[in-house]
């Protein structure tokens, strides 16, 4: 194995430049959920350039992409995220997602065919809003994979399995009601401005009696025209999370009757809308958390002990969904001297930095290691193969 190992080190060593440039153009540029199209033509013309078989616009996607290289019955696939926050630019790091992902990649290139592996990076579009794993899913492009990885960057290293996130339902909520003169005539309109007035109350009202660890958060995006005109539509946009996915259906229901009571209330119409496919919890799978872990410290990390009891992050991710499909991880990979979380100006910052370009390199020694350890452990990688029929 440390032969393998070895020949990673060498080929990411050819390419270190091209990967911190990736993350480094990323940064400069962000494009947000479903736009992220220069971001996904700099990921693929540089896999190509590395002998990588390119795919774009898979699964109808337009900037969603495969590249595939090596040959054998184990397929490990490397997922790279690219969108960016709407105002924010990278502030939750997908700009190191990516190069990090691109990196590990290319270095399993160099052993590929010799362990009998076939590496698949999967570019996937739209983590923060919109579920292109999800949807990518759906449509058979993880069909073929045996094991997944990715890492995230945050404050620090986090490699213990137990490690989760909540499941979360995305919607659209838009009230009509009937336009009429605010000062001649209100009396002849029907307020849908009231109708998300009522329907925010309820929800507030319904925190209190929502279990630990639910949450439920939204905005109004349109509340009217004229401070003289009865609102005739309003648009909301609200999110519920839970624990687990099983748990989500029936929260989400009891939000919903926040907005049909709002509408009986006010004599409104309501729609709502899914913007997104669910987001189901996170599983990471033990054994290759632990193996990335010992990749992590292969690559000169001090690997984090995991602390006592439970864990499990407010967040979610789409690569929940990829987890409860197949064997798959999404370990923290921490920014040294991190100061901020995500999704922060400051997170932004750090993301475009020199710890960013370190954590790059790290993330893809990580799991380029992690992928050659189960490649060369005949019977971890015979339960994996049975596992995916």
């Amino acid at each position: 194995m440390v032969r393998f190992r070895e020949r990673v080190v060498e080929r990411l060593a050819g390419y270190e430049g091209r990967l911190v440039g990736l993350a480094r153009a990323l940064h400069a540029d962000p494009e947000t959920a479903f736009g992220e199209v220069r971001a996904a033509e700099r990921l693929g013309g540089l896999l190509e350039g590395a002998g990588f078989a390119v795919e774009r616009g898979v699964a109808g996607l337009p900037t969603a992409l495969t590249a595939v290289c090596g040959s054998g019955d184990l397929t490990v696939g490397v997922c790279a995220e690219y969108d960016a926050l709407p105002g924010l630019g990278h502030a939750c790091g997908h700009n190191v997602i990516c190069a990090a992902g691109a990196g590990a990649a290319v270095g399993l290139s160099a052993v590929a065919d010799e362990l009998g592996l076939r590496v698949k990076l999967l570019g996937t579009p739209a983590e923060e809003e919109g579920g292109g794993k999800a949807l990518m899913l759906e449509a058979g492009v993880f069909d073929d994979v045996t094991v997944a990885m990715m890492v995230h960057p945050g404050r620090a290293d986090d490699v213990d399995p137990r490690s989760s996130t909540t499941a979360v339902a995305r919607f659209e909520v838009v009230f009509t009601g009937r336009a009429a003169h605010a000062g001649l005539a209100p009396h002849l309109g029907v307020n849908a401005g009231d109708a998300a007035v009522v329907a925010q109350v309820a929800v507030g009202q319904l925190r209190q009696q929502l279990p630990d660890g639910y949450r439920v958060a939204g905005i109004v995006r349109h509340g009217g025209e004229r401070t003289n005109i009865v609102p005739d539509r309003t648009v909301l946009e609200y999110e519920v999370r839970t624990p687990t996915a099983a748990e989500l259906s029936g929260a989400k229901e009891r939000v919903l009757n926040c907005f049909r009571g709002a509408a009986t209330a006010t004599g409104c119409g309501v729609e709502v809308r899914a913007t997104q496919p669910d987001y189901l919890d996170l599983r990471n799978d033990e054994w290759l958390m632990g193996a990335y872990a010992r990749g992590l410290a292969a690559a000169g990390r001090e690997v984090p002990a995991p602390p006592a009891g439970p864990r499990r992050l407010g967040a979610s991710t789409d690569m929940g969904n990829v987890t409860h499909a197949l064997p798959a991880i999404h370990p923290h990979l921490g920014l040294a001297g991190a100061d901020a979380d995500p999704h922060t100006p400051r997170f932004a910052e750090l993301a475009g930095g020199a710890a960013a370009d370190d954590a790059v390199r790290a993330g893809a020694l990580a799991m380029a290691f992690a992928a050659v350890e189960l490649a060369c452990d005949p019977q971890r990688r015979a339960h994996y193969l049975a596992l995916r029929g």
